[in-house]
């Protein structure tokens, strides 16, 4: 069983940062809805207070976090440890997509290294954090970070990635508004 906590400590904050990888899990109010869930890396993850976390929303082939956030605002994000003590770190609370232009945005970019590509910025209002032993996660090694993702963002530009979120972004799999 897991100890929960009603914010991240310090201690928290700093096995955060040493983490290269977390998943974001959010799912449709629909009980016949597909839940989601997704890794995500990069240097994209930023600790704003004890309460609040946000993460950069970068362009994929799916839309189905930011659809799911505005329909319900459910999300949890989850960290492992794949090194070091045996450790798992989840974040449940509710969730914006901080789209350009939106009020807050150039807040919360101004805490990133913003690539191309960037869709929008994911914040959390932490409602509660768990931790768990994570006992049976495996060792990984991090060898570095897939530049594909950002090669591709770049050598597409911002008019056809716009192009790519019309096409590819607009609605979920369930058919939720994603991009407009």
């Amino acid at each position: 069983m897991g100890t929960t906590h009603d914010e991240l400590s310090d201690e928290h904050r700093a096995w955060i940062d040493e983490q290269h990888m977390f998943f974001v899990a959010t799912a449709p109010l629909s009980p016949s809805g597909h839940v989601n869930v997704s890794p995500k890396g990069y240097d994209t993850f930023r600790v704003i207070d004890a309460r609040t976390v946000a993460y950069l929303d970068l362009t994929g082939s799916g839309i189905e976090t930011v659809a799911h956030l505005r329909e319900n605002g459910r999300i949890t994000v989850m960290f492992c440890a794949f090194e070091g003590r045996p450790r798992i770190l989840r974040l449940y609370g509710r969730g914006s997509a901080v789209r350009p232009g939106d009020d807050g945005f150039e807040e919360l970019a101004d805490r990133f290294d913003l690539v191309a590509g960037v869709r929008s910025i994911i914040r959390l209002d932490v409602e509660f954090v768990q931790s768990s032993c994570g006992y049976s996660v495996p060792f990984m090694t991090h060898v570095g970070e897939r530049e594909t993702l950002k090669d591709w963002a770049d050598a597409k530009g911002e008019e056809r990635i716009e192009a790519y979120w019309a096409d590819r972004n607009a609605t979920s799999l369930d058919g939720l508004v994603g991009l407009t």
